[in-house]
């Protein structure tokens, strides 16, 4: 596996990867990939990754931003999108690894994960890396006519904020 930062140009693999997600009605409320440009927009410019399998896009993760608020801003929320055929195999927890180590590095201090109760592999990804749940947050959103839950996890980084 190599990690390399997610550029432009990686847009296509990563939409790809980010629709298989959305496809399994387990990784978020969106229903379409946004265009490079809004998906650019809405995410941190640092800590953005691929990781690549003979070249090829197996898996991306990208921090976001949780607020506009400037208390908020060591504060970030993790997205980590495994293609299908490559689940199971490390892939996520080598980007979460690098998303922990780069965030850290940026001086973030919390990343915090909404998953859905029944995406079990995602929610024991997290505590791996030293999420702990903060609680459920009831009926947040509808999945097409469907209520869904989120599980908060949240991780507090024991070298940075700690003043």
């Amino acid at each position: 596996m190599e990690l390399k930062k997610m550029e432009s140009y990686d847009w296509p693999a990563v939409k790809e990867i980010y629709l298989q997600g959305i496809t399994t009605g387990q990784a978020t409320f969106q229903t379409n990939a946004p265009s490079w440009e809004e998906w650019d927009q809405s995410h941190l410019k640092h800590s953005r990754f691929i990781v690549q399998i003979n070249h090829e896009a197996v898996g991306w993760a990208a921090l976001s931003p949780v607020s506009s608020r400037c208390v908020y801003a060591g504060v970030a929320e993790v997205s980590i999108y495994v293609h299908e055929a490559y689940r199971g195999r490390r892939v996520g927890a080598f980007l979460m690894e690098a998303l922990v180590t780069s965030s850290e590095e940026q001086g973030l201090w919390t990343l915090q994960a909404g998953i859905f109760p029944e995406n079990k592999a995602s929610i024991c990804l997290h505590e791996k890396f030293g999420f702990r749940q903060m609680g459920i947050r009831e009926k947040i959103g509808k999945q097409g006519d469907i209520w869904r839950d989120t599980v908060i996890l949240e991780r507090r980084s024991k070298t940075v904020g700690i003043d």
